[in-house]
Formats: structure tokens, C-alpha cells, sequence
């Protein structure tokens, strides 16, 4: 073989190897897909605690988008494959409401555009979709039990509707998104604790309550109820007896943070926590919280009570017990006291549940059989118990346990009205009632957003762009084009 042909025959080689190599990479692109979220917090991927809450689900999901023939439904196939990419027996279906009124009546669709999620014969509509409307939706879904958050009145405590900048309309309406059933209880009205309360509330009253009140909350408590307790630095002693049941004691004053300019906060009276101490709550937290007048509290080990921080001041900081005015500085005479400050904590403990005594018509006729036979004449009552043994006590092991929450925040401001968009507030306070209500796969549900999504330019900037790109950029192209001509004519 000649030179010549030996090279023609290494082209034709060559060449056969690319088209190899080109076929083996478009099969494997078919066949295997890889992906990469390069965006700010990887915005286009399910948070942790999404993908946690899926691993939870068992058996199959499926989303109905309900879109007219020629709609765009890339936006909502990019959404419905960021939940398959992690539960892989989710369906998805495309429905034309107009060639197919049945289903529209059937899930009782308003108008195109919506998307039905089912889940284990339960559906519910989404308008939009995004992570929260859409992880929250699957959440109610799975979660079948009635979860009932009821927040005291009657003392001054914060309104679920009175729709001023103190109150908390806004986080009721968050709690109810959430698939909470949120109602106010007034104790004079109605004199006892529903029994199916998930989470009683008391945010910050600032009158004194009754002493059968006090008794019922306070029994209620001792019973295994959970609680969440908020509370001011200008409100009167409550519930003393309940504090010294749990073990803790709110101290006098309001917490001051002398390097409140250095975080860009207004008021020294004003914490940013930008971390947070191991809780199970804060565990997916990685936004700033604002609290606006905090207070500060202490534990001591009382019972089998479980300490454990939630929210802590650093040691720049200090209780300042002096009025709320005028020039502030730390004085130890006073009772001032230094950081750092816990504003901010759970308890929990283990309570025995005794098991329930044998109940239904197996246990009814066995009541009236043994009762037959002890009115029966002759009868022998040793035997008979033999026969029919009574039910013995439940022992230790049987008993079913149950753990109790409590959370304690020396601030009810951050939940009200005008706190709650700020920063992390809704997602820390969302946190704390899922957690109480023992829906702990449930939380840190958030999607971190990009810092700068926005561009916001002056007028002579958006002029000096627009002139540019209209009149100044295609004369310079021009002028390169007639010069590079000019110098290849005179070459």
C-alpha cells in the first residue's frame, strides 16, 4: 500500500470513529439525562426538606394540568419533573377543558391554567405553581387527621381579625394555607379546651386572666397538651404557676444589641438573628428573623422537662431593665444583666398514654356474658372468672407514649401584621406551629431567593443604552466593514 493510500485509508478511519463516537453520545444522551442547577440557592431544585417530605410519600401522585390545546406547557412540565426527578411514581396528564367538560365538572375546574394534584383519592387545585404551593399542597394531602391551632382571647391578646399592624391576620391566613384549622377561644365563653386541639396559642395578653382560667390552661398542660407561649417585655406576670411548672422564668426588661448599625438594624431594641443554636425547628433556617422588643428567659430543671434553645443573643448584647426611653446604657446596678440571652426556647418531655380498655361488641358481649353467668343460679364464680377472665390493667409496656412540645418566645411582634413579611419571620413562626402540631416532615419548606432578580436603571442610563444599541453600535459595525474593505482594495 502506498503512502497515499495508507493516509486516505487512516482518514477514512478517522472518520468512521467520529460518526462512532457522535452515535454513542447522541444513544447516551437518550437514554441517561444529567442536570445542573447553577442559579442563586439552586432555586430549580426541591429544597432538602421537600425531597425528605417525597421519601415520605407512599404511593403514587399525580398532577392534572388542565391547559388549552396551543398553551405553552413547558413552564408546567419543568415543575412536574422537578418532583419525578425524586419520586419516581408520580404521572402527570394534559386536559383540554374544552374537549373534556366531564373532568372540568369533575374536579370542579374554574378556568384553564389550573392543576389538580391527587393524592390517595384526595385532590386539591393549585392556581400557580412553585415549591411552597405545590410541596404544601401534597402536604395537606397526606396528612388526613384535622390539625386545630386555637389561640386564647379575651385578655388583650393578638386578633385573627381585628387587621391592624399588631395583629395576626396575616399568619392565621398562613396557618390556614398550611391545612390548619386556626379558631380563637375565649375560657369565659367556653370553659374548657377542646379535646382535638392540636396547638393552643397565647400571644401576649396584656390583662390579667382569671383565676379558673389560669387553672384550666394550667391542667391542660399537665395533661400533654402542646403550647406556644409569646410574650412582651412591657406585660404583667401571667400564668406564673404554669412558668414554675415548666421551669422558667421571663426576666424583666428588654434586650439591647449595641451593634445593631453593624447588621443595618434601626433600633438597638431590635434583634436580627442571623444563626441559630441546634433546634429541630431552625435545622432548614438559614434566613435572618427580626424580633422588635425581646425579652429574655430563664430555665431551671424542674421534672422531666428537656431544655433546648431556639433563639440566642451573642454576648455583645444585654437585658436592660431600665424604661424604654431616653439615652441606653448597660447598668449593672440597675439589674441590668449581660449576654448572651435566650429569647427564645423549646420543651419537650415524654408523657405515658395508658392504652385504651377494650372497647366495641366484642367487649360488649363480653360484659353481658359475664354478667349472664353471675345472675345465673348455681353458678360458680371462681370458674366463671376463669372462663371469662376480667381485662387485666394495662402495664408499662402497653402504655403508648407521646411527646409533649412547648415553645417559648419572649416576642409576639414577629408574627403580627407589620413583622411578619420581614425577612424569615412567616417561615420561623410556620415552622414553630408544625413542629408543635408534630408535622416534622413538613418543615423548613422554602425556596431561597436570588438577591438581585430586579434591574433598575435611571433614565439617562436606560437613554445612553437605547442610543447605543440603536444609532452608535450599528455605525461603528459600518464603519469596521468600510475600513476592512478599503484596506483589502488597496492590498
Amino acid at each position: 500500500m502506498t503512502p497515499r493510500q495508507n493516509k486516505i485509508a487512516q482518514q477514512i478511519l478517522n472518520g468512521l470513529l467520529i460518526v462512532v463516537v457522535i452515535g454513542l453520545l447522541g444513544w447516551l444522551s437518550v437514554r441517561y439525562k444529567t442536570e445542573f442547577d447553577w442559579t442563586y440557592g439552586h432555586r430549580n431544585t426541591l429544597t432538602a426538606a421537600s425531597q425528605r417530605f417525597l421519601k415520605t410519600l407512599h404511593g403514587p401522585v399525580k398532577f392534572i394540568a388542565f391547559l388549552e390545546s396551543d398553551a405553552n406547557r413547558q413552564t408546567y412540565t419543568q415543575w412536574f419533573e422537578h418532583y419525578q426527578r425524586f419520586k419516581k411514581d408520580i404521572s402527570v396528564e394534559f386536559v383540554d377543558p374544552a374537549r373534556d367538560p366531564a373532568k372540568v365538572k369533575q374536579y370542579d375546574v374554574d378556568q384553564a391554567g389550573e392543576v389538580v394534584v391527587e393524592y390517595q383519592g384526595r385532590h386539591e387545585k393549585l392556581t400557580h405553581l412553585d415549591e411552597p404551593a405545590m410541596t404544601g399542597a401534597l402536604q395537606r394531602l397526606a396528612d388526613t387527621g384535622e390539625h386545630v391551632v386555637e389561640f386564647l382571647e379575651g385578655h388583650g391578646e393578638r386578633s385573627l381579625t381585628g387587621g391592624k399592624r399588631e395583629d395576626y391576620d396575616r399568619f392565621a391566613q398562613v396557618l390556614r394555607d398550611k391545612g390548619f384549622k386556626v379558631q380563637s377561644l375565649n375560657l369565659v365563653k367556653t370553659p374548657k379546651i377542646p379535646d382535638d386541639t392540636s396547638v393552643l396559642v397565647i400571644a401576649s395578653p396584656t390583662h390579667q386572666m382569671l383565676p379558673g382560667e389560669a387553672k384550666l390552661i394550667q391542667d391542660w398542660v399537665a395533661g400533654g397538651g402542646n403550647l406556644l407561649w409569646l410574650t412582651d417585655p412591657d406585660q404583667p406576670p401571667q400564668l406564673e404557676d404554669l412558668a414554675k411548672t415548666l421551669g422558667i422564668s421571663w426576666q424583666n426588661g428588654f434586650a439591647v444589641f449595641p451593634n445593631f448599625q453593624l447588621l443595618g438594624s434601626p433600633s438597638p431594641a431590635i434583634y436580627l438573628a442571623t444563626s441559630y443554636p441546634p433546634n429541630a425547628i431552625t435545622r432548614d433556617l438559614d434566613l435572618v428573623t427580626v424580633f422588635p422588643l425581646a425579652r429574655a428567659l430563664t430555665f431551671t430543671k424542674t421534672g422531666d422537662w428537656q431544655w433546648a434553645p431556639l433563639l440566642v443573643t451573642d454576648a455583645a448584647s444585654w437585658l436592660d431593665a431600665g424604661p424604654m426611653q431616653g439615652p441606653i446604657e448597660f447598668d449593672a446596678k440597675r439589674g441590668d444583666v449581660k449576654g448572651p440571652l435566650t429569647i427564645g426556647a423549646t420543651l419537650t418531655r415524654e408523657i405515658k398514654v395508658p392504652a385504651q380498655p377494650q372497647q366495641g361488641a366484642a367487649a360488649a358481649d363480653q360484659t353481658k356474658t359475664a354478667a349472664s353467668q353471675k345472675d345465673s343460679p348455681g353458678a360458680n364464680p371462681k370458674k366463671d372468672e376463669r372462663q371469662n377472665p376480667q381485662p387485666a390493667p394495662a402495664s408499662a409496656e402497653e402504655e403508648k407514649s407521646h411527646t409533649q412540645r412547648v415553645v417559648l418566645v419572649g416576642d409576639s411582634d414577629f408574627l403580627s401584621n407589620a413583622w411578619l413579611g420581614m425577612q424569615g419571620n412567616e417561615e420561623l413562626g410556620l415552622d414553630i406551629v408544625q413542629w408543635l402540631a408534630a408535622r416534622d416532615s413538613q418543615l423548613g419548606i422554602n425556596v431561597p431567593k436570588a438577591p438581585d432578580t430586579d434591574l433598575y436603571l435611571p433614565g439617562w442610563a436606560s437613554l445612553l443604552i437605547a442610543t447605543g444599541y440603536t444609532f452608535v453600535l450599528p455605525v461603528l459595525l459600518l464603519g469596521y466593514g468600510v475600513g476592512r474593505w478599503l484596506i483589502r482594495r488597496r492590498a
